[in-house]
């Protein structure tokens, strides 16, 4: 029997690699520019860590997460989100002693135990980023800016930015009560899920994906009539900003985000070309979750992104840049009594930072070339008796189909300045 990847997982094989690694360095090149700075947490945490800040009640915490205890008895959970885990480090290392705002950025897998579909796997990644310190609206604007200019450097340019408020604590108490109300009717026609929903957490049946259940809500109440006079000012003065710097948005009065930490602001960025997974990241502010997991008062907001719905999107609309030109050294050597002298050429050349390689299969010389080629190096250096004899080596250019013979030094030369 043979042993495959367990489901819900899958391998990132080289062809893709190559997508993901573009994908990470705009992301990390946005972080600087923005003045974020990593931060690396661990890939499971205390249980205890994910009940209190995504909520007892959530679907995140009922059915996804993979729970375990270790040798020691010790209640673990693999990590289903980033922020929990951040603000964890943030209060355990007495981040907030810091000059505020704390701005930080992560990267990593993460695990949820639901149904694989397209852009969602049981190990799935996210990039994400966290500013503490501010409750401030230009906070909530530079991560909503930050995530629009992410996905514009990426070539998206019908992504639809979904913003709302979620209002504090004390505005969704009444908004709840009401909305359970509205529920009540339909209560036989919900999904089971909602059904559980409008007894103990009424905001998530907003965040149903049936389409059903969408349907039975849509007439439902808005949280934006319900929120105090603070909630109000604040959203206000994000939407004032956006329009300031031009972001386009579209108020969704219907838009709750997943967790329960969220406070005020709440936002998605969506395609209309993925299907019913359109969201590609989204966040809000939490301004409540760092004293929920222990720590003072500090407010926050940040933002999530999926990479597999990201490159999906990107795959659908073809964004990926095209390829790039050939470049890098293979060293084709002719005569397996010259591998030593050849090998001191291609340390030579990696030394010089060069991509360089040489053939381990002892393949004859045409075979040599034709894997350079499909590999896409630019150069071949051909060393063999005939070269040995007059200390030269031939340097062929695959791009232009020219050849030259001189010294490894002259080549080397050549190649170096080539590449700078």
């Amino acid at each position: 029997m043979s042993i495959k990847a367990p489901r819900g997982t899958r391998d990132i094989l080289p062809l893709e690699a190559q997508k993901w690694y573009i994908l990470e360095e705009i992301f990390k090149k946005m972080c600087c520019i923005y003045n974020m700075h990593e931060i690396r947490t661990p890939l499971f945490e205390e249980t205890e860590l994910f009940v209190r800040s995504v909520g007892e009640e959530s679907d995140v915490v009922n059915k996804e997460m993979y729970n375990f205890k270790d040798r020691g008895g010790r209640e673990l959970a693999l990590r289903p989100e980033g922020t929990a885990g951040v603000v964890r480090a943030y209060i355990e290392h007495g981040l907030y002693n810091m000059p505020q705002p704390v701005k930080l950025f992560y990267y990593g897998p993460m695990f949820r135990y639901d149904r694989p579909q397209a852009g969602r796997q049981r190990q799935f990644y996210q990039m994400g980023i966290e500013i503490f310190g501010t409750r401030e609206p230009i906070a909530d604007v530079e991560v909503i800016k930050f995530t629009a200019d992410f996905f514009s450097s990426l070539g998206f340019r019908n992504l639809q930015l979904h913003i709302n408020s979620v209002g504090c604590p004390q505005c969704r108490f009444p908004y709840q009560d009401d909305l359970k109300e509205f529920a009540r009717e339909k209560l036989s026609m919900l999904c089971a899920d909602c059904q559980r929903r409008a007894l103990l957490n009424p905001l998530r049946l907003l965040d149903c994906k049936e389409e059903g259940c969408r349907e039975l809500m849509k007439d439902s109440p808005q949280l934006e009539s319900y929120l105090c006079q603070d909630c109000r000012d604040h959203f206000n003065g994000v939407l004032e900003l956006l329009n300031v710097l031009n972001v386009p948005y579209y108020v969704d009065p219907y838009m709750v985000r997943g967790l329960d930490y969220y406070t005020n602001t709440a936002f998605e960025f969506i395609s209309e070309d993925i299907g019913a997974q359109g969201s590609l990241g989204g966040g809000g502010r939490y301004d409540n979750l760092v004293e929920i997991c222990g720590g003072p008062s500090v407010p926050g907001v940040g933002l999530a992104m999926g990479v597999e719905r990201i490159a999906l999107a990107m795959d659908r609309e073809q964004l990926w840049p095209e390829e790039s030109e050939p470049e890098g050294v293979f060293m084709a050597v002719q005569d397996s009594g010259l591998k030593e002298e050849a090998l001191s050429m291609l340390y030579s050349l990696r030394e010089k930072g060069l991509r360089a390689d040489t053939d381990f299969l002892n393949r004859s010389l045409k075979a040599q070339m034709k894997f350079a080629n499909r590999n896409g190096f630019r150069y071949v250096i051909i060393f063999g008796e005939e070269e040995k004899l007059k200390n030269q080596i031939k340097l062929r250019d695959m791009l232009k189909g020219e050849q030259l013979e001189l010294s490894f030094a002259e080549a080397l030369d050549i190649l170096v300045k080539e590449r700078s």
